[in-house]
């Protein structure tokens, strides 16, 4: 019955973003460092949060937003497209994404968290460089 309710309050606030087009203030700006650093923030959010929470698919759904809208945004951008930060970026995004859509109500294991942490780390590195 708790998953019942998580999915519902999930898709109510899917539908709510989708209709109001506010996505929590945290809109992709066109500065790539600054929405790599903002989705990093978004996932690790959602990666951090308990698997109890009662955010936790609110959290997920906005995870799964900011995926989408960055991979929309920047993968035909051959200004960026080049650099090591956007394809270890890529490469976490496509991680989370896979096991998202492949086990929606599972939890991340912990061997993919310290993988997507460690990815994350690479990224902030990378563009702190310029890369």
């Amino acid at each position: 019955m708790k998953r019942y309710w998580s999915r519902l309050l999930a898709l109510v606030l899917v539908v709510v973003i989708g209709l109001t087009g506010c996505s929590g203030g945290s809109e992709l700006t066109g500065d790539y460092r600054q929405d790599t650093l903002n989705i990093v923030s978004v996932l690790r959010e959602a990666l951090d949060a308990p698997d109890d929470a009662p955010n936790k698919a609110a959290s997920q759904a906005e995870a799964r937003k900011k995926i989408n809208e960055f991979a929309a945004r920047y993968q035909r951008n051959a200004s960026v497209s080049g650099l090591s930060s956007f394809t270890t970026m890529r490469t976490a995004l496509n991680s989370l994404a896979g096991h998202y859509s492949s086990y929606p109500n599972r939890p991340v294991p912990e061997k993919l968290k310290n993988r997507l942490e460690k990815e994350f780390k690479q990224v902030e590195n990378a563009l702190r460089r310029g890369a």
